[in-house]
C-alpha cells in the first residue's frame, strides 16, 4: 500500500464506519418520498364533545404530571426530551372557593364510558341506569345527594375539575355514586334550589407558549393502530434508526396514538412531513384551534 492511498483508504473506512452507525449515507428525501406514499387509515383528530364524561377524549391533563413512563420508545433520552417539552403544554391551577353552586356542575370525573354521549344531567339521569334514582321531595334530594356526598349537612368541602377544552364545565370530582349526584344536581336545577358547599377547583389550561414550542422541536402525529404493525411504516421508523417516541392520551377503544418525531434530525423531520403528506393528522395544530383567547 502506499503512502499516496492511506489517507483516502482511511477516509472511506471512516466514512464506511459512520454510514454502519448511521451518522451518514440516510436519504431524507427518500425518506420523505416513501412516507408520503404510505397507506394508512388516518382519521380526524375528534374535536371535543359536549359530555359529562371528564375523560371523554383526550386525557390532556395528564401532562401536568406526566410519568416518564407514560412515553413509549427505544430509547431513553429521547423519550426524556419529549416528556421534558409536553410537560409544558398544559397548566395547572388551584383555587379554595368558600362557597360554590352545585347546579353549576355538569360532569363527572369518574364516569362509565358508555354514558359519555350524555351532554347534560337531566338526560343521563333520565336513562334506565338511573331509573331506581328517585327524588320527589327535598328528603329525598338530602338523601340521594347524601350517598355521594356523606358530609353534605356539615358542608364538607367537594373538589372539582375544569378544562379550558372543555368551556365552562365543571366536573366534580367524586369516586362514588355519580348517578345520584347526578340525579340530585338536575333536581335541585328543575327545583330552582340554590345548594352551595366549599370547593377545590382544579383547573386545566393549554399553553400557548408550551405548544408553540412543542411545535418548533416536533413533529406530532395521530397514527392509528394499525400502524404499529405496518411493515412499511415500520421499516422506514425503525430500519432508519429514527428517534422518536409514543404517547397514548386517547382511551376509546382504537384510538389513535401521538408519534413525536424531533425536528432537530433531518431524518425524522423528513418522516413526519412526508406522514402529513400521507394524511396523518397535525396533533399541535389541532391543539392550538382549542386554546382560546385567554389562554394566549
Amino acid at each position: 500500500m502506499s503512502v499516496s492511498e492511506q489517507p483516502s483508504t482511511l477516509s472511506s473506512r471512516l466514512a464506511g464506519l459512520a454510514q454502519r452507525m448511521g451518522l451518514i449515507g440516510r436519504a431524507p428525501k427518500q425518506i420523505l418520498a416513501r412516507a408520503s406514499s404510505l397507506s394508512l387509515p388516518f382519521a380526524a383528530i375528534p374535536a371535543p364533545r359536549e359530555s359529562i364524561c371528564w375523560l371523554d377524549g383526550a386525557s390532556l391533563h395528564r401532562l401536568v404530571d406526566l410519568p416518564r413512563n407514560a412515553l413509549s420508545g427505544p430509547v431513553q433520552e429521547d423519550k426524556a426530551e419529549a416528556h421534558a417539552v409536553l410537560i409544558r403544554v398544559v397548566e395547572q391551577q388551584q383555587q379554595q372557593l368558600a362557597s360554590f353552586d352545585l347546579r353549576m356542575i355538569n360532569g363527572l370525573t369518574h364516569c362509565d364510558p358508555e354514558y359519555a354521549h350524555f351532554a347534560n344531567f337531566e338526560d343521563y339521569a333520565a336513562c334506565a341506569h338511573c331509573r331506581q334514582v328517585r327524588i320527589i321531595s327535598y328528603k329525598d334530594f338530602v338523601k340521594t345527594i347524601s350517598l355521594a356526598l356523606p358530609r353534605f349537612l356539615a358542608d364538607e368541602r367537594i373538589e372539582l375539575r375544569q378544562a379550558s377544552w372543555r368551556g365552562e364545565r365543571v366536573f366534580w370530582a367524586g369516586e362514588h355514586h355519580g348517578e345520584a349526584f347526578a340525579c340530585a344536581v338536575a333536581y335541585a336545577r328543575r327545583r330552582e334550589m340554590e345548594i352551595t358547599l366549599p370547593a377545590e377547583l382544579t383547573s386545566y389550561r393549554l399553553s400557548a407558549s408550551g405548544l408553540a414550542t412543542l411545535e418548533q422541536r416536533y413533529h406530532v402525529l395521530a397514527m392509528p393502530g394499525a400502524a404499529w404493525s405496518d411493515p412499511a411504516f415500520m421499516g422506514l421508523l425503525l430500519d432508519n434508526g429514527l428517534p422518536y417516541a409514543r404517547l397514548a392520551l386517547l382511551r376509546t377503544h382504537g384510538a389513535p396514538e401521538f408519534l413525536l418525531l424531533p425536528k432537530h434530525n433531518q431524518e425524522a423531520t423528513a418522516l413526519g412531513e412526508g406522514l402529513c403528506l400521507a394524511g396523518a393528522p397535525d396533533v399541535v395544530k389541532h391543539l392550538k384551534t382549542l386554546v382560546t383567547p385567554k389562554n394566549a
